[in-house]
C-alpha cells in the first residue's frame, strides 16, 4: 500500500448464541413440515425443490422461502424473498452422526440490506457457528464455509434471513463434511504506531479506556503484527532499529512477526520501486549483494535479540519487480536473481522462516498467473503468496475468490491476504484528502460507516478461509493505528505532510476502537 495524496483510479463472524433472529427462529418445524432426520444433507442443490428441508418463519412468512430456477450449477436454488419485511429460516436436521468436526460448505448470494442473512450450524452440543452473506449486487455467487464441532451425535443445518422487504439471497450446492476451518493469521500492519505514539497519539479500547494500542488489538484477537522495513528512510521510521524496538512489542504480546521488507527508502508499490539512495548507482550484480546484507542484517538482528521472524516479504507489492530499473519485470532473469538473493538470506538466518511473494491487485487472475508463472519457471522459491485486495480498487469479492481458488491450486501455495482496509467514515480529522472520501468510491453494499467496515474486514476473511483444501492461510488489516496525529503523515520527507488513512483505521475519531476490530477473534 501506497498512501500518496493523489486519488487513485479506479459483527465477531460466527457468534455462539442467535442474537440476532432470537425467538422468533427456534428450531422449531411447522407441522407436518419437519423432514426425516439422516447422517447426510439431503437435496443439497434443491433439485428437487425444497424437499428434505423444513421452514420455520415468525407470522406466518414462511412462502418467503422457495426454490426455483436459477442454481449455480443443477437447475434449482433456494430463495429468500418476500415483497414485505420477513424472518425465516430454512434448516435441515441431521442425527446419528460421529462426534468430530464438521464443515458446512455453501454458495450464496445475497442484495445485502438485510438486518441478519446467514448460515449457521446449530444444536450440534458446542457453540452455534455461524457465517453472515456478504452482498453481492453483480449477482455473482460465493462459496462460504463454517465448521462446529458435534458432540452429540447430531446437528442442524439452518439458512437465516430476518430482512427487509425486497430483500433477497439465493443459496445452492450445500455439503456437510468432516474436518474443520479457520485462518491461522489474524493480523495488523503496526508500521506507523510507533511514530503516532512518539507524535501524541494516544489508543482506547470501545469503552473509552486509555491503553497500548497493540495491547487493545491483541485484546480484540489480532495474532500477527506486520511490519515494513525502509533501508534509510528520512525520518528514521520504519528503520531497522525501529523494527527492532516493535518487534520486541509484538513478541510480548504473545504475536507473531511479519516483515516486510520493502527495499527502499520509502514507500515501495505497483507504481513505485525506488532503490535506497544508497544502492541508486549500484549495477544489477552489487544490488544482489545489498539485498542480502540487507535482508540478512534486519532478521539477523531480530533472531538475537529474541524475535525472529515467522514470515518474510521479499519485496512489497512487486507486480512490476523491485529496485527499478535493474529488477523490473522487463527482464525476469533480474528481477528473480533478486528475489533469490533475498530469499536465501532470510532462510539463511532460519531455514524455518515462511517466505512470502507479495502482489496488489488481489482480484486480477491473469496478473497472478503471468507473475507467478514466470517466478517458478525462474525456479524462485517460495512458502505464500500474499496479495493486497482493496476492494474499492480491486474488484468484488467473487474476483478475489476465484483467484485464491486457482492461485493456491495452480502452485501448491497457502494465500494470505497481507492487505485489506475499508472506511468508517468518508470526512477527514485532518486537512488533507483522504484516499477513500467520496461515495462514488466506495464498494456496492458496503457504506462508510463502522458496520459497513466491519461488514467489509469479515467478509474478506470469509473468502480467504473457504479457499479449499485449508490453503486460505489468513488476512492483515493494514494500518489500524495510522489515526490523524499532526506530525505522523504519508511523506516521511515532510513532517508537515498530512494522513490520507485515518478514516481507514480502527480507532475513530475520538480514538476508540471499532467494531470491526472484533472479526479479528479466533473461533
Amino acid at each position: 500500500m501506497h498512501p500518496t495524496p493523489l486519488r487513485t483510479t479506479r459483527t465477531p463472524r460466527r457468534a455462539a448464541a442467535a442474537a440476532a433472529l432470537g425467538a422468533a427462529l427456534l428450531l422449531t418445524g411447522l407441522p407436518g413440515g419437519q423432514a426425516a432426520a439422516a447422517t447426510t444433507l439431503t437435496n443439497a442443490g434443491f433439485e428437487a425443490g425444497t424437499s428434505g428441508w423444513s421452514t420455520y418463519s415468525a407470522g406466518g412468512q414462511g412462502s418467503a422461502s422457495f426454490a426455483e430456477a436459477g442454481g449455480r450449477s443443477g437447475s434449482s436454488r433456494l430463495t429468500h424473498w418476500s415483497p414485505s419485511a420477513y424472518k425465516v429460516e430454512t434448516y435441515q436436521y441431521l442425527s446419528g452422526l460421529t462426534n468430530g468436526s464438521y464443515t458446512l460448505s455453501a454458495w450464496v448470494r445475497s442484495s445485502g440490506g438485510q438486518n441478519a442473512a446467514y448460515l449457521a450450524l446449530r444444536n450440534c452440543g458446542s457453540a452455534e457457528q455461524r457465517t453472515d452473506l456478504p452482498p453481492t449486487p453483480n449477482g455473482t455467487w460465493i462459496r462460504l464455509v463454517t465448521s462446529v464441532k458435534v458432540t452429540g451425535g447430531q446437528c442442524t443445518v439452518s439458512v437465516n434471513s430476518d430482512a427487509k422487504a425486497g430483500n433477497w439471497l439465493n443459496v445452492d450446492d450445500l455439503a456437510f463434511t468432516p474436518g474443520s476451518t479457520g485462518l491461522a493469521v489474524r493480523g495488523v500492519d503496526v508500521s506507523m504506531l510507533k511514530k503516532s505514539e512518539d507524535h501524541g497519539g494516544v489508543y482506547r479500547t470501545s469503552t473509552g479506556t486509555a491503553d497500548d494500542a497493540l495491547t487493545i488489538l491483541r485484546s480484540a484477537g489480532a495474532d500477527y503484527g506486520r511490519l515494513k522495513v525502509w533501508v534509510n528512510p528520512a525520518d528514521g521510521y520504519n528503520s531497522k532499529a525501529r523494527v527492532l524496538g516493535m518487534a520486541q512489542r509484538i513478541k510480548a504480546q504473545g504475536m507473531k512477526l511479519l516483515v516486510d521488507f520493502h527495499y527502499s527508502d520509502t514507500w515501495a508499490d505497483p507504481g513505485a520501486q525506488t532503490k535506497p539512495a544508497a544502492w541508486s548507482s549500484h549495477a544489477y550484480s552489487r544490488l544482489t549483494t545489498d539485498v542480502y546484507d540487507h535482508t540478512y542484517d534486519v532478521l539477523n538482528a531480530l533472531k538475537a535479540q529474541g524475535t525472529p521472524a515467522d514470515m518474510v516479504q521479499i519485496g512489497n507489492e512487486i507486480n512490476g519487480g523491485l529496485l527499478w530499473p535493474e529488477g523490473s519485470t522487463d527482464d525476469w532473469r533480474q528481477t528473480a536473481g533478486l528475489l533469490k538473493s533475498g530469499i536465501s538470506a532470510a532462510k539463511a538466518v532460519s531455514p524455518s522462516t515462511k517466505i512470502a511473494l507479495h502482489l496488489a491487485h488481489g482480484g486480477d487472475n491473469d496478473l497472478y498467473r503471468w507473475w507467478f508463472d514466470n517466478a517458478t519457471a525462474q525456479g524462485v522459491p517460495f512458502d505464500v503468496i500474499a496479495l493486497s485486495f482493496y476492494g474499492y480498487w480491486h474488484g468484488a469479492l467473487s474476483d478475489l475468490q476465484a483467484n485464491l481458488d486457482d492461485i493456491s491450486a495452480r502452485y501448491g501455495k497457502p494465500v494470505l491476504v497481507a492487505e485489506t482496509a475499508y472506511p468508517f467514515r468518508l470526512d477527514g480529522e485532518d486537512a488533507h484528502e483522504n484516499i477513500i472520501d467520496l461515495p462514488g468510491e466506495l464498494v456496492p453494499g458496503y457504506p462508510a460507516t463502522p458496520a459497513g467496515q466491519a461488514a467489509w474486514l469479515r467478509d474478506v476473511m470469509n473468502v480467504v478461509e473457504a479457499v479449499p483444501n485449508g490453503r486460505g492461510l489468513g488476512v492483515v488489516y493494514w494500518d489500524p493505528t495510522w489515526t490523524a496525529v499532526p506530525g505522523n503523515g504519508w511523506d516521511p520527507a515532510d513532517p508537515a505532510s498530512g494522513n490520507a488513512w485515518e478514516n481507514q483505521a480502527l480507532f475513530d475519531y475520538a480514538d476508540r476502537l471499532l467494531p470491526a476490530a472484533a472479526w479479528l477473534r479466533h473461533r
